[in-house]
C-alpha cells in the first residue's frame, strides 16, 4: 500500500476518533447542562473530564515515547528520520492498543448482556433483587395501613 494513504489513513482514523469523543464528551455536557440548568462544570462532569485529559496527556506521553524509539531505530539502521515516517510508526501504535481496547470493552459489554455474576452491578439479578425488596417492603407497609397501595 502506499505510503501517503497509510499515513493519511492512520492519522485521519486516530484523529477522527479521538475528535469523536471529545465532541461527543463536549454536545453531552452541553445538552445536560440545557435539560438541567447545571452550572457547575467540574462538579458534575468532572469523572468525564478528568478521563478525557487522562486520555489526551497519555496519548501524548505515547507520541513523545514513540518518537524516540522510531528516531533511535531509524539511526540504528543508517536511515533517514522523517516525520512521515514516524506518524505511521505511530498510528500503527496507538490503533493496535486502541483495538485491544475496544476489543476488551466489547466483549465485556456483550457477555454481561448474555452472562450473569450474581450481585454484580451490570448483572439484571441486582435490579431484580431490589424491586422484590421494595415490593415486599410495600406489601408490608400497605398490610400495616401506612403505605397507600394504588402508589407506585
Amino acid at each position: 500500500m502506499n505510503d501517503t494513504v497509510v499515513l493519511v489513513t492512520t492519522l485521519g482514523v486516530s484523529i477522527g476518533v479521538a475528535g469523536f469523543l471529545l465532541a461527543t464528551l463536549i454536545k453531552s455536557v452541553r445538552d445536560e447542562r440545557r435539560a438541567s440548568g447545571i452550572k457547575r462544570i467540574w462538579a458534575n462532569f468532572g469523572l468525564s473530564i478528568a478521563l478525557a485529559l487522562l486520555f489526551f496527556v497519555s496519548w501524548v506521553g505515547h507520541a513523545a515515547a514513540e518518537w524516540g524509539v522510531y528516531r533511535h531505530d531509524q539511526r540504528a539502521h543508517g536511515e533517514p528520520v522523517e516525520i512521515s515516517g514516524y506518524l505511521v510508526q505511530f498510528g500503527q501504535s496507538t490503533l493496535e492498543n486502541w483495538q485491544s481496547e475496544f476489543l476488551q470493552l466489547f466483549s465485556f459489554v456483550v457477555l454481561a448482556a448474555i452472562l450473569i455474576h450474581r450481585g454484580s452491578a451490570e448483572s439484571r439479578d441486582g435490579e431484580d433483587r431490589l424491586e422484590k425488596k421494595l415490593d415486599e417492603i410495600r406489601a408490608r407497609l400497605d398490610d400495616a395501613g401506612i403505605g397507600s397501595s394504588g402508589a407506585s
